[in-house]
């Protein structure tokens, strides 16, 4: 429930922060701004503080109350300087001229308000608090976006993580209009967004307006092909159209089974590139009258690496969110009546510490292609997912010794090369699996191979 200007003044003037700074003497006038103002409007409590000082020596005055130096972020000619504190983080910028000018360069008007710490005036030249009180994400200018175009992927990110909230129809017009300008932002900039709404509250809803705006498909062009195929052929069940459908049930298999974020994040990477492949893999059995899509897992995983290298991932995740891909499709393929035990042991085997993410994909896939109905099929899949996580929390408790290593191999006959990793992991497949349970065993297996294939 949004509030008054008294009681948005007393909640500011609540927090230990804000006491602490008014107990201090500035020279210059400071403003509390941005997110913390709207933050507590909602009824929430910030952690972090953007502030703007009249005089820039001021902020000594904060690295002397907090007892640490602070340090540069950004580039000129808007640079801002962080001091983080025990518990909460420091933003300071410096005022040039008014404190109305400063608020018309912001992102959004409920980021456009600003409180001065000792006259206790309220700022709100945009109409910001009426915006939150409306639960409206509204530009203060149109050149905001043009200013930075990063700010049409923040839309939709508050879109994703504020409640109730929706976008300015001026705002969704102007991004639309203007979409080709996210090509100016930086990768890593974009990717750090799009982490916050694949983590976010509401998905999905981010996903649909990166998708009604064209956003998404400035973005991950790839997509593109998804849409054009699905649209040529007349799917029943569209390709594009389930994978944006999965991200509605992130919640609901939270609600099964307790995913971490990490977990969450590389499962949601994982749903949207999943199927890049089958644009580039479609095939027509006409005999069977069947479509097929061989070996989209290889393609998407392909396809997925370029475009997470463009965005700046970090090695791991793309080493992580690629098996996935890979392995998209292995939790249904285990997930009939002739399916083993065995089985269940070595895809945890394979998958390892990403077992749960990859249960996680799977559900959503699922999910978005069944429009979250329950029946034979999705049944039996949630029930193998249950064997593999329970089958993950046994390999979590310890892992089997490794029962041969390259020298015992070499020792048999073996030559250094590609043929050694093979016999190695073939007889760890079969040690999780419980066929070779110690070394004579393996190293009988061995011989076996050796005497094969010479």
């Amino acid at each position: 429930m949004t509030t008054g200007l008294e009681l948005l003044r007393a909640r500011i003037e609540d927090l230990t922060e804000i006491k602490k700074l008014q107990g201090l003497t500035f020279p210059g006038k400071v403003y509390l701004v941005g997110g913390a103002i709207r933050e507590l409007a909602l009824g929430q409590t910030p952690k972090d503080y953007d502030l703007v000082l009249e005089r820039p020596e001021d902020a000594t005055k904060l690295e002397e109350l907090f007892q640490t130096k602070g340090f540069l972020l950004g580039k000129k000619p808007i640079q801002t300087y962080r001091i983080v504190a025990a518990g909460a983080i420091f933003d300071l910028t410096f005022l040039p001229n008014r404190i109305d000018q400063d608020l018309a360069r912001r992102d959004f008007t409920m980021n456009a308000i600003a409180y001065e710490l000792f006259s206790r005036e309220i700022f709100d030249p945009f109409g910001g608090l009426e915006d939150i009180r409306r639960r409206l994400i509204r530009y203060p200018r149109r050149e905001a976006l043009k200013e930075d175009p990063l700010r049409m992927v923040k839309a939709v990110r508050h879109l994703s993580t504020l409640q109730d909230f929706s976008l300015d129809p001026e705002l969704s017009g102007a991004i639309t209009e203007d979409g080709e300008l996210i090509r100016r932002a930086a990768p890593e900039r974009i990717r750090y967004e799009l982490d916050l709404i694949m983590l976010s509250q509401n998905p999905h809803r981010g996903v649909v307006a990166l998708q009604e705006t064209g956003l998404l498909f400035l973005l991950f062009p790839e997509l593109a092909a998804l849409r054009e195929m699905d649209e040529e052929k007349g799917f029943e069940l569209l390709t594009l159209g389930h994978t944006i459908e999965g991200f509605s049930y992130i919640a609901r298999a939270g609600r099964m089974y307790p995913f971490d974020e990490q977990e969450i994040k590389r499962a949601a990477y994982g749903l949207l590139f999943h199927d890049l492949g089958k644009a580039h893999t479609f095939s027509y059995d006409e005999s069977k009258e069947r479509v097929h899509f061989f070996n989209h897992e290889k393609y998407s995983m392909n396809l997925a690496d370029a475009i997470m290298e463009r965005l700046r991932f970090s090695g791991n995740e793309i080493k992580a969110i690629s098996k996935l891909i890979e392995h998209h499709m292995r939790i249904f393929l285990i997930s009939n009546k002739e399916a083993t035990e065995k089985a269940v042991r070595r895809l945890v085997y394979r998958m390892e510490g990403l077992t749960p993410a990859l249960v996680l994909l799977t559900l959503l896939d699922m999910y978005g292609s069944s429009n979250g109905e329950e029946n034979a099929t999705t049944q039996r899949v949630r029930e193998r997912c249950a064997e593999v996580l329970a089958a993950h929390g046994e390999w979590r408790k310890g892992p089997l010794p490794r029962l041969l290593n390259g020298h015992d191999l070499i020792s048999l006959g073996f030559a250094q090369g590609s043929e050694l990793g093979w016999v190695l992991g073939d007889i760890r497949e079969k040690q999780v699996a419980g066929e070779i349970t110690d070394k004579d065993a393996a190293l009988e297996h061995a011989r076996q191979f050796l005497k094969s294939t010479r």
